[in-house]
């Protein structure tokens, strides 16, 4: 499953840079397929939609720092655990219920962001 940053985030932005996928970004913020990856130009995305890997794509929130559910896999394939948890100080990065996702998922994930 997707990792998600909970409202009790104090924006200390410890978080951001320890994302392998560049799956986190600041509230308000826009985000793009391609940014930390080896997306480029139109893609095809594991669910079968094309997208755009340079279009910016609409913040999640206003509010906090947020993690993109389609960029995250839970550090698989990078580290044991997701490093966005080890390092923030409110323990406010939490398993996201909504997006419940296998091992094999997330590290296809990692491959497709990455091409490898």
């Amino acid at each position: 499953m997707a990792i998600i940053i909970t409202d009790e985030c104090i924006n200390c932005g410890a978080c951001e840079p320890e994302c392998p996928n560049t799956a986190i970004y600041e509230g308000a913020d826009d985000w793009r397929y391609k940014d930390g990856t080896k997306l480029k130009g139109k893609v095809i995305l594991p669910d079968g939609s094309e997208i755009d890997s340079d279009e910016a794509q609409t913040p999640i929130t206003d509010e906090v720092y947020y993690i993109v559910p389609g960029k995250c896999t839970e550090c698989k394939g990078f580290h044991d655990e997701p490093q966005c948890a080890a390092v923030c100080p409110v323990d406010c990065c939490i398993p996201d219920d909504n997006h419940v996702e296998s091992e094999e998922t997330l590290l296809n994930r990692q491959a497709f962001l990455h091409n490898e």
